[in-house]
């Protein structure tokens, strides 16, 4: 998978712990409460720095075991710096290195519920159909959470918009290291497969909003989107610099916002939970 900065991991968090829904927050919180203490676990794919951990954590049980798994090493032991072995309320942390996309299964020996933030728009349709096999053996939960639904609108249009989306999305398919990824197509891809094998999926939309006060986010954001616009070519490079240029003029004149459309997954009881 490709990688990300342990900088716009941070940058990013605020924005993510604001935008996930609260009501599929609680129910995974319900579902957690009503286990036995030592059956409490969670197993985050792709744990980054640990944010998942920490916007969670104030909304589940004491006594929860989180396994942060990711497989980078810098950003893992970010994780460990950042969270150490304990949290609050009896919560104690592992970290495991490893790829979530290679050949070996999955740690789900003991897991309620694996975790994930903004993970499965880069996953493929063959990795996201074994790890639904894979829960359903090990009687897993799912909670999915900033999962890229390919919407994004400005306050300020600039003419281009439509084409940004458009090439951005078709980037969003190519392969980020499991196969030809989902992209927008992720969330109700696993719905289906996640449905097909018992279990019970809610989902609600979870969309970043990014006005001033998130101004370097927002830079970050329009500067990463140059090299996959690029990349499809179907803009002229001249037309792609003068939208980001256009976009960035924007936000220092004006209280520009950007909305990126996000969809948040519960699916708790299957065939085998």
């Amino acid at each position: 998978m490709s990688g990300f900065s342990e900088s716009w991991l941070e940058l990013r968090e605020p924005v993510d712990h604001r935008s996930r829904d609260l009501g599929l927050i609680r129910a995974l919180g319900a579902h957690l409460e009503a286990l036995d203490g030592d059956a409490r676990v969670l197993l985050d794919l792709g744990c980054g720095t640990g944010s998942t951990c920490r916007g969670l954590s104030p909304f589940l049980p004491d006594g929860v075991e989180w396994r942060l798994f990711d497989k980078d090493p810098a950003l893992l032991e970010a994780a460990r710096r950042r969270l150490g072995p304990e949290g609050p309320r009896g919560a104690r942390h592992q970290f495991l290195l490893g790829d979530a996309g290679g050949e070996t299964p999955l740690p789900l020996d003991g897991v309620a519920v694996v975790t994930s933030s903004a993970f499965f728009d880069l996953c493929s349709a063959g990795f996201c159909a074994r790890l639904v096999r894979e829960l359903g053996q090990a009687g897993a939960g799912l909670y999915a959470n900033l999962t890229y639904d390919g919407q994004m609108s400005w306050s300020i249009p600039h003419e281009l918009d439509t084409a940004v989306v458009r090439d951005f999305n078709l980037h969003q398919r190519r392969d980020k290291g499991f196969g030809p990824a989902l992209g927008p197509q992720a969330a109700p891809f696993l719905s289906e497969c996640l449905k097909a094998v018992g279990y019970r999926v809610e989902s609600a939309s979870s969309p970043w909003r990014m006005g001033p006060q998130d101004k370097a986010l927002q830079i970050e954001f329009l500067e990463g989107m140059r090299r996959p616009l690029e990349e499809i070519g179907t803009l002229p490079r001249t037309h792609v610099s003068a939208w980001i240029g256009f976009r960035l003029g924007v936000l220092d004149l004006a209280e520009s916002t950007c909305e990126v459309g996000h969809t948040d997954l519960l699916a708790l009881g299957g065939a085998s939970a």
